[in-house]
């Protein structure tokens, strides 16, 4: 019987049930709604690198305004992946990291590089 993608099987595991029509939505549509915005992937790369200060990132990722930073990494906290610490200090300091929850995510994009260094 044929799932919801019309294919008898997951396509990405090969499990006999589609995890589409177990929770009604797509995994990996769901994933693509957040990574495949732009700034997401470069903003993990800075960050799997350690703790960064607001201004560490802007300076880091060429061509992106603050804004957008700012909004991409309330998006990020917002889905668990960014700890946002907010430190009492004249001038105030944030400083942005990785939760357990984002730090899962460095197999994935060292997977999508190994993929590239392969068929550059």
């Amino acid at each position: 019987m044929a799932n919801l993608h019309g294919c008898s099987n997951c396509p990405i595991t090969g499990e006999e049930k589609c995890l589409l029509e177990e929770t009604g939505k797509c995994p990996v549509e769901e994933t693509a709604k957040l990574m495949g915005k732009k700034w997401i992937i470069l903003i993990l790369r800075e960050l799997f690198a350690g703790k960064r200060r607001f201004n560490e990132l802007l300076k880091s990722l060429d061509g992106i305004s603050p804004g957008v930073l700012s909004g991409r990494l309330d998006e990020m906290e917002e889905k668990g992946i960014v700890n946002r610490k907010v430190y009492a200090e004249v001038p105030i300091r944030v400083e942005y990291s990785l939760t357990e929850k984002g730090e899962d995510l460095k197999n994935a994009v060292a997977s999508l590089t190994e993929w590239w260094m392969k068929w550059r």
